[in-house]
């Protein structure tokens, strides 16, 4: 079992399961680099690749009639597959910056002065290298779309760039995080169709609120810390309204979506995903306790249960077109 690393020896994050394969199989100069990345906290990459994979399958099934082809409404395998290398470069590349921006804040709040920077595992300008080296991969993955999507991947950059300074000076750092990590609800749909509509507009605003919501609940994991060192966030704002404001948030997520698939004529069986995803919600809201650091974090990793069953709605969906002229 790896000990908590510190500046007095190397060893594991403080909020990283022990005995990962990080741990297990990469040798000890490779993990500094993998926590930086959180390669060995995959749920971070995971729901940043949700928009992405929503938006593509929304965009092969969107206008699908009955009798269609198979192959015509499932979504591009290819896409996937950039889409889910990007996700784990670009999270890799945006916790890297991350922590280069927030090392001060990082040393001085108890789950995360482990990280690699404030432990002193690392220094600023290998961290700095690993940054580009992720970034670069980022850039490889988005030159295989074609060039509207390319303008469009390129634009995320600006709200990557602000959300390390926004729990600095606003009490809603989780919207610029919303910002950033919604942005693939417009990636897949312009990969697809070369251009925006209303429905991937309406995605990528319904997932904004999904994150402000999971990431409310990861915030309440450091929210006695945080308040001693100045950090703002949407968990000490929200406080004991936090339940409230969930339903707020889930509720106007679920209702955006809905009306993307409805602008986008997905086959209405799509709907059931979204039901099912309702329903685990719900269950959050409901047994959230919010000063359970260790049960706020399950919750908040239990979104990736969200993203499949929305994503495997929309696949139903499309599927339905194609074998409902057989009922």
């Amino acid at each position: 079992m790896e000990e908590i690393q510190s500046r007095k020896g190397q060893g594991r994050v403080a909020d990283a399961p022990s005995g990962h394969w990080v741990y297990r199989f990469l040798p000890r100069g490779m993990w500094p680099y993998a926590q930086l990345a959180r390669w060995d906290r995959p749920i971070g990459w995971q729901l940043l690749l949700w928009p992405c994979w929503w938006s593509t399958a929304l965009a092969a099934s969107a206008f699908a009639r009955p009798g269609a082809a198979l192959f015509d409404v499932l979504p591009s395998i290819w896409h996937l597959a950039l889409f889910l290398v990007g996700a784990i470069a670009m999270r890799g590349a945006g916790c890297t910056y991350n922590d280069l921006i927030d090392e001060g804040i990082d040393g001085a709040v108890e789950r995360t002065r482990s990280r690699p920077l404030p432990s002193g595992q690392v220094t600023r300008g290998q961290a700095w290298g690993f940054l580009m080296a992720q970034a670069l991969l980022g850039l490889l993955v988005l030159v295989q779309l074609n060039g509207f999507a390319i303008a469009v991947g390129l634009a995320s950059l600006a709200t990557v760039a602000v959300y390390p300074f926004a729990k600095r000076f606003t009490d809603w750092p989780q919207f610029f995080l919303g910002l950033a990590f919604s942005w693939g609800a417009l990636m897949g749909w312009a990969a697809h169709f070369e251009n925006l509509t209303l429905a991937p507009l309406l995605l990528y605003s319904g997932s904004i609120l999904w994150v402000i919501g999971y990431d409310t609940l990861y915030a309440h994991q450091d929210k006695e810390d945080d308040a001693l060192v100045g950090v703002r966030s949407t968990a000490r704002l929200f406080g004991d309204r936090t339940k409230q404001w969930l339903v707020a948030l889930y509720a106007g997520a679920l209702l955006f979506f809905a009306v993307a698939f409805a602008l986008a004529e997905v086959p209405m069986p799509a709907l059931a995903g979204l039901v099912a995803a309702g329903a685990h919600m719900a269950r959050q809201v409901r047994v959230l306790d919010i000063d359970d650091p260790d049960q706020c974090l399950a919750l908040f990793k239990s979104n990736n249960v969200v993203g499949w069953l929305i994503f495997l709605g929309l696949i139903g969906g499309g599927v339905w077109a194609v074998v409902s002229p057989h009922f």
